[in-house]
């Protein structure tokens, strides 16, 4: 404008700040110049008009510029001329009016434009939020936990293109896709997917290559489960891009945590069925060894194991024997309670998993070197609150157990250790129904029935009936507990006699039975003389017994447990009639 060239034009704001200055520049002080223009904003405070001041030489006009909406006060146009040669008031307030034109054509122009930026950041979340939604609803349909972790994935690849996502899980999972690593915590201070994780909120760190790392912990209700990671270049990120992220972080969570609930839950109803199975079939048996071998066999298949071992403690020789296992060279090996992990189980009464037995040697064992094992999971066996035994399950391949592993093999330990029980007290039962309790000897029906069934498939056999003399004038002597004593010691002495094949048992009171399964008369008698001198020379106090002897054989027209019984008893009482402490031998008649 002409006018540029011969004044100076002022912009100020409603609190007298100056905003812009154009056209020929006045010497003026600027105290002069504040003092002219505090003047001018005060006359035109709550006015339309134009108002003027002088001030050092020149004079000063101000025209208030007021808003379209309301007509209030937004800012003064101030134009400066020399005294003599002023600024017509109209010449300034159509300046005024172009500037308030110009300001108003701009403001719409930024006006229009932040409504259009607003309207794309608008179309952006909408399509965002469609996104998030669409990927929210295909993570909730997924029940299981590799499709929930893929498909978390691929939505955040598909959001954020051209980025690099990764997962870091912090439980252990096996699926062989690339993007899902371990978390490890080394170096916590420095690593922002530790820092994420342990804080539970985003981090962020910037790279020199122009790249921005984000990392987000991956939460459910009950815990955090993971981090995420996305790597992308900074001027493709923006702020507004967080919540999103941090949505579908959520979501995920939230959706692994359902998948992972859904599939312990599939785990436990397969465990209970496998041990509701288990603990069926191993109550159909009462026989030790059955059970052991059908726990072996077992284990092996709900493990997957390579190598199963059942050891039980000996109590007599303090060793675990194997009873039951799949590895042939360790067939009947005994270990001391203080050997290898079964050592260590019974030391500590507590269950065992080894990762790398090779990398991680705690103590020796066979069962891991015979086998090039390098997975183990081990557990006691209780019976009524004492180890009695030890379970040993090994796998060639490293980190081969899990944690579940561990647990369902503590329980199945449990209803093993009930099966054990159960059948050492049939045991036990059968045990006390064919022994007598006083001498330890078998009970005479359980005589009988093994005759009977040795007469069915044997050629011959002998019985011996032994009775105390005078036992009765003992008890009368020494009281009945010495006479209990006697029997105990006579009957040690038959046992020490005889050969682990034959049949010892308290026939009635203070007479004895031996049946000797396979022998004929004249050995009969050497062992019948045999028990005659060693009772009479090793009991305390010392007493004598009687024998009567009889046989059997298969060319014997009448052969039966009565008719053995009947010529052995003759003989003892022979025996007795003719002076006791001496041996006769039944005859065998046509009666018999």
């Amino acid at each position: 404008m002409e006018a540029f060239q011969r004044y100076e034009f002022r912009i100020y704001s409603k609190k007298l700040l100056r905003c812009g200055v154009c056209g020929l520049t006045f010497d003026m002080p600027e105290e002069e110049l504040n003092r002219a223009v505090s003047e001018l904003g005060a006359k035109l405070q709550h006015t339309s008009a134009p108002a003027s001041v002088s001030a050092h030489g020149c004079s000063l006009t101000g025209i208030p510029l007021k808003r379209r909406s309301d007509g209030g006060l937004f800012a003064i146009f101030v134009s400066v001329a020399p005294l003599q040669g002023f600024v017509a008031p109209g010449e300034a307030q159509a300046c005024a009016m172009h500037y308030r034109s110009c300001f108003y054509r701009s403001f719409e122009q930024l006006y229009v434009k932040d409504i259009l930026r607003q309207q794309t950041i608008n179309e952006k979340e909408a399509g965002r939020r469609d996104a998030l939604f669409l990927a929210a609803k295909r993570l909730y349909d997924q029940i299981d936990v590799t499709s929930v972790l893929a498909e978390m994935l691929h939505s955040l690849e598909t959001l954020y293109a051209n980025s690099d996502v990764h997962l870091y899980l912090s439980q252990d999972y096996v699926d062989g896709d690339p993007r899902i690593k371990p978390l490890i915590f080394k170096n916590t201070a420095h690593d922002i997917v530790a820092q994420a994780f342990l804080d539970g909120k985003p981090a962020t760190e910037k790279g020199r290559d122009g790249m921005i790392r984000l990392a987000v912990p991956m939460s459910g209700k009950q815990a955090a489960y993971g981090v995420l990671c996305l790597t992308i270049e900074a001027e493709r990120w923006e702020a507004s891009n967080m919540p999103a992220f941090l949505l579908l972080a959520d979501t995920a969570g939230s959706a692994f945590e359902n998948a992972k609930l859904y599939e312990q839950s599939n785990l436990l109803i397969n465990e209970l069925r496998l041990i509701n199975e288990m603990t069926k079939r191993l109550n159909q048996s009462l026989r030790l060894n059955e059970i052991f071998q059908f726990a072996t066999n077992e284990l092996l298949t709900i493990f997957d194991a390579d190598y199963c071992c059942v050891l039980q403690l000996n109590p007599v020789t303090n060793q675990f024997e194997i009873k039951s296992s799949n590895i042939p060279s360790l067939t009947s090996e005994a270990f001391s309670p203080e050997y290898g992990f079964c050592g260590i189980v019974y030391r500590t009464r507590e269950p065992l998993i080894i990762s790398d037995y090779w990398n991680t040697r705690v103590v020796t064992s066979e069962v891991m070197d015979k086998t090039g094992s390098r997975s183990l999971i081990a557990t006691p066996v209780f019976v009524e609150g004492d180890v009695v035994g030890v379970i040993l399950i090994t796998h060639k391949v490293a980190n081969f157990f899990s944690y579940d592993n561990y647990k369902l093999l503590q329980v199945m330990s449990t209803h093993i250790g009930l099966a054990v029980a159960n059948a050492s007290l049939h045991s036990e039962m059968q045990r006390m129904v064919i022994t007598d309790n006083l001498t330890g000897l078998h009970a005479r029906n359980f005589l009988d029935e093994q005759i009977q069934a040795r007469q069915r498939k044997d050629p011959f056999g002998s019985l011996i009936l032994v009775d105390i003399d005078y036992f009765k004038r003992v008890n009368d002597t020494f009281g009945h507990q010495i006479g209990d004593q006697i029997l105990i010691q006579v009957s040690k002495i038959i046992n020490s006699c005889i050969r682990q094949d034959d049949i010892a048992a308290r026939w009635g009171g203070e007479e004895l039975a031996i049946y000797l399964p396979g022998i004929r008369l004249d050995q009969a008698l050497r062992i019948a003389e045999r028990i005659r001198r060693k009772v009479e020379d090793e009991t305390n106090p010392k007493v004598t017994v009687s024998c009567g002897v009889s046989e059997w054989t298969f060319d014997n027209k009448k052969i039966s447990v009565e008719s053995l019984f009947y010529r052995a008893d003759m003989a003892l009482y022979e025996a007795k009639n003719n002076g006791r402490n001496r041996i006769k031998v039944g005859k065998l008649n046509a009666n018999s």
